[in-house]
């Protein structure tokens, strides 16, 4: 914060609620007050940001956050029907956390990969033209990588 201009505290916004949220798993209530504490900003301000940016979270999400979009460019190429296999395959609805903490999956309006759809992003890392089987390897893998029996 010592290096923002005088004036400019508000442009940290996103950035501090990112850092936030992947220290503390969300953007609650708590963090929402001191983030108007130290930036000298609203909760209305910051609640604004919160609900427009997919990326931010008032919930915890599970150790891999799926978001999947569905906006015009994804839907045309499929971003629907993926995401309806995606929550068969996790049995989750939009929104949803598997018991053991690992998946949440989440629909989204766009991650701005448009050209590759349907996209998708799993915590910072972007997937494109995703298929129901490629999103089934992917979720094996992730699986192998967080030590956790396969997908029966």
């Amino acid at each position: 914060m010592a290096s923002c201009p005088p004036g400019a505290k508000r442009s940290a916004l996103v950035p501090m609620l990112l850092f936030i949220q992947d220290e503390v798993g969300a953007v609650t209530p708590d963090v929402i007050e001191e983030v108007c504490r130290r930036l000298a900003v609203t909760p209305l301000q910051v609640q604004e940001v919160v609900s427009y940016y997919s990326m931010l979270r008032r919930q915890p999400a599970g150790r891999y956050h799926l978001q999947i979009c569905t906006n015009v460019s994804c839907l045309l190429r499929g971003g629907a029907e993926l995401f309806e296999h995606a929550c068969r395959k996790l049995g989750l609805a939009n929104g949803g956390l598997t018991e053991d903490g690992l998946f949440s999956l989440e629909e989204v309006e766009c991650i701005g990969a448009c050209c590759w759809g349907p996209a998708m992003q799993v915590n910072y890392d972007y997937y494109h033209q995703v298929t129901p089987e490629t999103f089934d390897r992917l979720i094996e893998q992730l699986r192998q990588a967080a030590g956790s029996p396969p997908d029966k």
